[in-house]
């Protein structure tokens, strides 16, 4: 049973009891099993694969990824910045419009400089290139195109949905305009397979035909759930291979959540249970602060032991202790009654979770712990404290 995404794992490696909540807790064990089969689709394709800090950037755990993985993609100055200091190897930005000042600082962290459209690249092209000379780097030019075709289910994370601010259309590229660019990118899935990928490539090489040959790299972007559960990795490595080999270009993924799915936990405490229309319990984690993809997404995240409502003896439904209304993860069944001082391990907490905590409330942070199976050690890399939520205020 899973609920909502793919949740995977229903068990965790490590006792909770031993974790003080909140806690996110990522096991390193279960990141190798998923760098394994990435590393297998580089093996069989020769592609590169990025890791998308978007998602996942426990830079604690960096040494351990880039023995697989050929550097990250990021989306802003701070991105690209951990990721030349931490990562150390090829960082690849993109961001819908960058300013003057941005430019100056990603020109001095990144490999490949994204643009999303051709007015960007003629006005910040110049800035870039005399700021990465000075700093004795070399910097190389890329453009994201939109191809216009559709996979998400979701209208929020379709980055070619109507109206779509993301990439440059067919109607809008400007072949003549591309002395210097070296790659193209795209995104457009979403926790999908690679029957997906397929139809978005037929849609690119019916679209862009003439500009494939002339690009060292194309990026096929995010969204690949290549370490999920009966994914059709064959179907992905044979798509792969049948680009480079018909347009003679190096092909690029960036996958996030494939890096970390299934690899974190948040672990919460049971607070209080009040009786409303069902019994509440209320946890001391958040969903607004702590998980908002639940409530973006929305998705309902899997708790370890749980049930669909009915499903077991006692049903109830989870709340976070924010005063927002919605602070709500779903209902959910047990085999008893939930009481305070019980703990509850939510899954597939690695991915758009860290990235994304907030304190509104003044809530808690979680604790970041990183468990090491081969040991049964858990490791508290950070704690966050009241220092945490005053320095964002003023």
């Amino acid at each position: 049973m899973t609920d909502g995404r793919f949740n995977g794992r229903l068990a965790c490696r490590f006792d909770p009891a031993r974790v003080t909540t909140p806690a996110f807790v990522v096991d390193e064990g279960l990141l190798s099993d998923n760098l394994a089969i990435l590393g297998r689709v580089k093996a069989r394709t020769g592609c590169r694969i990025l890791l998308a800090l978007k998602c996942f950037a426990m830079f604690r755990v960096f040494p351990l990824l880039r023995e697989i993985l050929d550097g990250v993609c990021a989306s802003s100055p701070h991105e690209a910045r951990l990721g030349r200091e931490e990562f150390n190897r090829e960082v690849h930005s993109f961001a819908a419009a960058y300013s003057a000042a941005d430019i100056e600082q990603l020109a001095v962290t990144s490999d490949h400089l994204v643009f999303n459209s051709f007015d960007q690249l003629e006005r910040f092209r110049a800035l870039a290139e005399q700021t990465a000379t000075a700093a004795g780097r070399t910097l190389e030019f890329g453009l994201r195109i939109n191809p216009e075709h559709s996979e998400g289910a979701t209208p929020i994370y379709d980055p070619c949905a109507p109206g779509s601010r993301l990439g440059i259309r067919r109607a809008d590229f400007r072949p003549d305009q591309l002395e210097g660019i070296t790659g193209l990118h795209w995104h457009n899935l979403c926790e999908q397979d690679a029957d997906c990928l397929e139809r978005t490539v037929a849609a690119v090489e019916r679209s862009f035909s003439e500009v494939l040959p002339r690009m060292a790299y194309v990026n096929f972007g995010g969204g690949h759930h290549i370490t999920r559960e009966a994914y059709n990795l064959d179907l992905l490595v044979a798509i792969i291979n049948r680009f480079q080999s018909r347009w003679g270009t190096k092909v690029y993924l960036e996958p996030g959540e494939a890096v970390a799915l299934n690899c974190g936990y948040l672990v919460a405490t049971v607070l209080d249970v009040v009786q409303a229309d069902m019994p509440v319990a209320i946890i001391d984690a958040s969903v607004p602060a702590h998980m908002p993809d639940v409530l973006e997404m929305p998705y309902r995240p899997h708790i370890i032991d749980s049930g669909l409502p009915g499903e077991k003896p006692f049903t109830c439904r989870i709340g976070g202790l924010s005063c927002l209304a919605g602070d709500v993860a779903g209902e959910y069944s047990f085999d008893a009654p939930l009481t305070p001082g019980d703990r509850l391990v939510f899954t597939d907490m690695a991915i758009y979770t860290m990235v994304k905590t907030n304190t509104f409330n003044g809530v808690q942070l979680p604790t970041i712990v990183l468990y090491r199976p081969d040991t049964d050690d858990l490791i508290q890399v950070r704690q966050f404290g009241y220092e945490d939520f005053k320095s964002r205020l003023s």
